[in-house]
């Protein structure tokens, strides 16, 4: 890690999506090592009876005319590209508390693709809607409905909520209102990456301006997060990536939003790189922390003003263009083939996003 001095580093955070593999092989400085991402698969199977919104079945049906979307739905696991098909959908009856909603954009993210494998520590009752995080428009509300009012734009409050069709009709407790002053994109992606990487910043070390984050596949969409955070908070970032063909492309690309400083896991492996981190394990007091947002959501379903504060803060970097959308391409709905395949290309740092 050529021009890193040792002193330099007064306070390190490390964070990693690829939790289980770091718990042996990275050992960093000082106080805190936590991981954000998808959770260890051992625990699928004790939540994976768990039952979401985006199950086509748990809507009301009638017989009067209803309105219909399209959803890519899956009726069993396994991969996306075999298993989801495009469907028309019949809405259901908006009701007291119900919210009808244009989806207007969704990405494809690694958890939508575990969901949908069967691999996610939660998975919805099938047949099922694919899609976690997107943003939508309200078009209609229900007559007891006192939050939302048509014209607002939405995003998913919890995962699960099926985000991949052109309309649907959700309960009001299931949806969060976010502002329609910033990029349509960075409105789709704000749930899961950003959402995350603030938090991690925030919750687990107090950082001051100068402190340096370590993190391991920095190009994710929640790496990207983090260093466009880091750099709006004054903090360094030394960013790890997997060797690749193409390493000074993404090098320039990473420097360019704010990174500090990116290396490969092959340079970390050097012996002397391994001495270094392998006294900071022993003589910091490192701690190991996992993180999965859909849990922090979990801890505190009945205080919103963390979660709104959050919002707001992001929000206001959108605006002053300190924070962007991770690098994507927007694709149409009705190819959301062409998403699907592309989202599981090994060393991919080109975020799907799905245009309704």
């Amino acid at each position: 890690m050529q021009g890193i001095q040792l002193g330099m580093i007064r306070k390190v955070l490390v964070c990693s999506p690829r939790f289980p593999r770091l718990c042996s092989s990275s050992k960093i400085n000082k106080q805190v090592f936590h991981g954000y991402a998808c959770l260890p698969r051992l625990w699928c199977s004790i939540a994976s009876t768990t039952a979401l919104p985006n199950s086509p079945s748990s809507f009301s049906t009638s017989t009067t005319t209803r309105k219909h979307s399209e959803a890519l739905i899956y009726n069993k696991h396994g991969e996306p590209s075999h298993v989801i098909r495009m469907e028309s959908q019949e809405l259901p009856e908006l009701g007291e508390f119900g919210v009808r909603v244009k989806m207007l954009a969704a990405p494809v993210n690694p958890s939508d693709i575990n969901m949908v494998q069967g691999t996610y520590a939660i998975l919805p009752e099938l047949p099922a809607v694919g899609g976690n995080e997107g943003v939508g428009e309200v078009l209609e509300v229900g007559n007891k409905v006192t939050s939302l009012s048509p014209g607002d734009w939405v995003i998913p409050a919890d995962a699960g909520l099926g985000t991949w069709r052109t309309e649907a009709v959700y309960n009001e407790k299931t949806l969060t209102k976010v502002p329609h002053d910033i990029p349509l994109v960075c409105a789709a992606t704000l749930s899961v990456n950003p959402f995350t990487a603030y938090r991690m910043l925030h919750d687990f070390e107090t950082l001051q301006p100068g402190d340096t984050v370590i993190q391991n596949a920095a190009n994710s969409a929640v790496g990207q997060a983090v260093i466009q955070l880091g750099t709006a908070l004054g903090i360094r970032t030394v960013n790890v990536v997997r060797d690749r063909p193409d390493f000074q492309m993404l090098e320039d690309r990473l420097i360019s939003i704010g990174a500090d400083y990116v290396v490969t896991e092959e340079t970390l492996r050097k012996p002397e790189m391994k001495d270094l981190f392998k006294s900071a394990l022993i003589f910091n007091d490192i701690k190991l922390r996992g993180f999965w947002m859909t849990q922090w959501k979990k801890d505190q379903p009945h205080d919103s003003s963390q979660l709104n504060e959050m919002i707001s803060r992001l929000c206001d970097l959108f605006r002053a263009k300190k924070l962007s959308a991770p690098l994507h391409t927007e694709v149409p709905f009705k190819e959301f083939k062409i998403a699907l395949e592309a989202s599981m290309k090994p060393f991919v740092s080109c975020k799907q996003i799905l245009k309704m």
